[in-house]
Order: structure tokens, then C-alpha cells, then sequence
């Protein structure tokens, strides 16, 4: 009896549920198994497990007959006499099943049922505890690091999650007690056993975390109009303000630097520039090309989101960056490929626009008149001469022919 429980918080341990859980997923599982040996006695039937004082015991109800028991609900007088010295017909009886005497069918069959019925109630309650959370953020604590590989097992509410080193930030070094906030980027194998898919690297971890330390973006008094990160490294977000006496650049940097000072040391120092979004594509690129000045951004084409930033000669290395990384953040916070070069280089001009074709339509070779048009002397005799629409008799006579067959028609 002794292994049995000591398998029960096993059991509960490993699939953090409270042992009441675990009492009526096995008293369900137990219910299950008798009943396929007596199966009249679906409504007879009592599992009774008290973890504290380690008794776990079965009953079979069983009513006293004075005659032959027609099944396994009723019991006879003299046998309800040996459970019970003063037992009556009538009466209704508890016999003890002698477990250990179970087949070993019917044991399996408990034991396939316990799993099953925790893995249901697994998966209902991860699914539960993390749909909210789902693009969000969460803070859990470090229990294990792989030495080897670098992955690490976080705690969240008594469930275990892992965070693959691939998601986690370069050159970021996880310890065993640290608490950190993760990125929840979507749940997998969701009809079986889910999977929490974790992120620190995602760029939207940024945003969530200004979203915590900025209340006017939380409120929605700034947005956060696009982001471009390299995990660890550097990151751009753009922001607007809708509220004309609110500085969306000043409410995300906070008094003192405190706001944004709290979001880099939660990516472990990862640099961080704030930008001013702008309608106008130009303005916009040239506010993402910071800390580099742009004398003036060329849009090449619409359409394919190509331009030229052009930036004073000594300013050539900044707003391309350290392994053209300012560059390619720019290009990611505003959708655009740019090209940078300097005023001294040759500037290609953009691409022009296809005229409109005004060309007269060949089939429309025909003037159709008002029917109702009855020229006005007098108006004809006081318009400009300049502005006059002269029509040939002939033509006149020939166009009206035309719009009154169409119009029987």
C-alpha cells in the first residue's frame, strides 16, 4: 500500500497536480476497472482513498436477500451475516474488494486509464493556464540549464517550460534562481500534449516590455507603429502620439532615463533607439537612419519600396553601422530597401510614373446628343467665340439619327 501512494505523489508531482486532482482521476480510473468485472453494478460501486492516514479501499453495496443473489448487487443473508453479525434483509451491505486479488487485465486497465485521464486533464489545464497568455509576456523562474546545449527550464506556475537556446538572447547567461520575462510566441501540439513555445529573442517581447513601463502606450495614448530588433544587440521602435501635449519619445524614455532604463536591463543591456514615426515615407526613413543625419531621402519607386538616402561624407560609416546593421534596422522599421550613399556619390533619380493614357478610345468614334438639346440663340450670341462648339449640319443630322435608333432600342 505504501508504493501505491508513494507512486500517487509521484504521479502528482510530475504532472503538478494537487493530490485531490490526482484522488479523483484514480478513484475514476478505479471505478472504470471494476465495473468491467461488474459491470450490473455500475451505480454499486465505492472507491474510498485517504492519502493522510494511506487507506484505499474498495466497496461493492450490496443488498441482503434471504434467497439465491440474483447478481452481484445483492448478497445473501448468511454472507452479510460474516460482514456483519446483525445484519437484516433489506439492508444494504459494504463488501470489501480484496485488491491484490485483482487480475492483472484489470489492474492494466486502471493504469492505462490513470494516464490517459491525466493527460487529458494535463493538456486541458496547460491549455487553459497559457490561451490568454499567448503574444504575451510572463515572468518564470530559472530552475535548470543545460550545461551543454544552453537550454533552460523555467517554472510558471508549477509548470515546467522550456526556453531553447536559439530563443534565448546572445551572450545573455541564464542562472538557476534568476527570474526572467519570456515571450509566449504560440502553443504547439495542441490535441496532445502542448508545447509552450517561449521567446527572448522575439522582437515583440521589446514592445510588450515598453507596454509594462509606459502607461501611455498601454492606455494607447502612444503606439508603437513598427519595431526592428537583433536580439541582444540593438533594437528600433517608432512611435506617434495622439495626443498633441503628450511627447511619445519623452513618455518611453520616462524622468531620468528610468523607463527605458528598466526595459534594457531586462534585455541585458541591449541598446535601444526610439523614433519618431512619420506619415511621409521620407521623413520617416531619414528619422530611422538615427544617429546618422540625412540631408535628404530619394523615393525611388512606390511600388517596390526602393530609395536613396543621401548623408554628408563623414556620415557615410554611421548611418550604414557596424556591419551595416543601422541600415538594415532602418530598412526593417520602415519597409524600405535603402540605399545609402554620400553627396558626393551619383544620385540615381526615381523612377517615373507611367503617363496616363489619354489617347482617344478608336470605338468611340460616335457623338451622341442630348435629346432634349435645343440650342439657346440667345445664349449662343453672348458665349465666347473662343469657347463655341461648331458642328456641321451634316453631322448634326447624322449623330441625331444614331442616338434615336439606340434609343428604340
Amino acid at each position: 500500500m505504501d508504493d501505491f501512494f508513494n507512486t500517487l505523489s509521484v504521479l502528482g508531482s510530475e504532472n503538478s497536480l494537487d493530490t485531490e486532482v490526482m484522488i479523483q482521476t484514480i478513484k475514476s480510473a478505479m471505478q472504470k476497472s471494476v465495473q468491467r468485472m461488474y459491470p450490473e453494478c455500475k451505480e454499486s460501486i465505492r472507491v474510498d482513498i485517504d492519502v493522510e492516514n494511506r487507506i484505499f479501499e474498495i466497496f461493492l453495496l450490496q443488498e441482503v436477500v434471504d434467497d439465491t443473489p440474483f447478481n452481484h448487487t445483492e448478497i445473501s443473508l448468511d454472507e452479510a451475516r460474516t460482514i456483519k453479525p446483525n445484519a437484516v434483509v433489506g439492508e444494504i451491505i459494504e463488501h470489501r474488494l480484496d485488491i491484490s486479488k485483482f487480475s492483472r487485465a484489470s489492474a492494466q486497465s486502471a493504469k492505462q486509464s490513470i494516464k490517459g485521464d491525466l493527460r487529458d486533464i494535463n493538456r486541458d489545464r496547460i491549455l487553459e493556464k497559457f490561451q490568454s497568455k499567448e503574444n504575451d509576456i510572463i515572468t518564470a523562474t530559472v530552475t535548470q540549464v543545460e550545461p551543454g546545449r544552453g537550454s533552460a527550464t523555467l517554472m510558471y506556475d508549477k509548470t515546467e517550460l522550456y526556453l531553447l537556446r536559439q530563443e534565448q538572447i546572445p551572450g545573455e547567461i541564464l542562472k538557476e534562481g534568476m527570474s526572467v520575462k519570456v515571450y509566449i510566441t504560440g502553443i504547439a501540439n495542441r490535441n496532445k500534449k502542448p508545447i509552450i513555445k517561449l521567446s527572448r529573442a522575439h522582437r515583440d517581447l521589446v514592445k510588450r516590455l515598453f507596454e509594462l513601463e509606459v502607461p501611455e502606450i498601454y492606455d494607447g495614448i502612444v503606439e508603437i507603429k513598427s519595431i526592428s530588433r537583433e536580439a541582444g544587440s540593438r533594437s528600433k521602435i517608432a512611435v506617434i502620439s495622439h495626443d498633441e501635449n503628450v511627447d511619445a519619445i519623452g513618455s518611453c524614455i520616462g524622468a531620468k532615463h528610468s523607463r527605458i532604463s528598466a526595459v534594457v536591463k531586462e534585455l541585458n543591456g541591449e541598446k535601444i533607439d526610439i523614433i519618431p514615426y512619420n506619415e511621409d515615407p521620407a521623413k520617416f526613413i531619414a528619422n530611422a537612419l538615427s544617429p546618422a543625419k540625412v540631408l535628404k531621402v530619394i523615393i525611388l519607386n512606390e511600388e517596390e519600396r526602393t530609395c536613396v538616402a543621401v548623408v554628408p561624407a563623414d556620415q557615410l560609416s554611421l548611418a550604414i553601422g557596424n556591419r551595416g546593421q543601422n541600415a538594415k534596422l532602418a530598412a526593417k522599421l520602415t519597409g524600405y530597401k535603402i540605399d545609402i550613399k554620400s553627396e558626393t556619390d551619383e544620385i540615381p533619380e526615381p523612377v517615373a510614373k507611367p503617363e496616363p493614357d489619354t489617347a482617344p478610345d478608336p470605338e468611340a468614334d460616335e457623338i451622341f446628343l442630348d435629346a432634349d438639346f435645343k440650342p439657346d440663340s440667345d445664349s449662343e450670341s453672348e458665349s465666347n467665340p473662343e469657347e463655341e462648339v461648331l458642328f456641321e449640319e451634316d453631322e448634326i443630322s447624322e449623330n441625331s439619327e444614331n442616338f434615336e435608333t439606340i434609343s428604340e432600342e
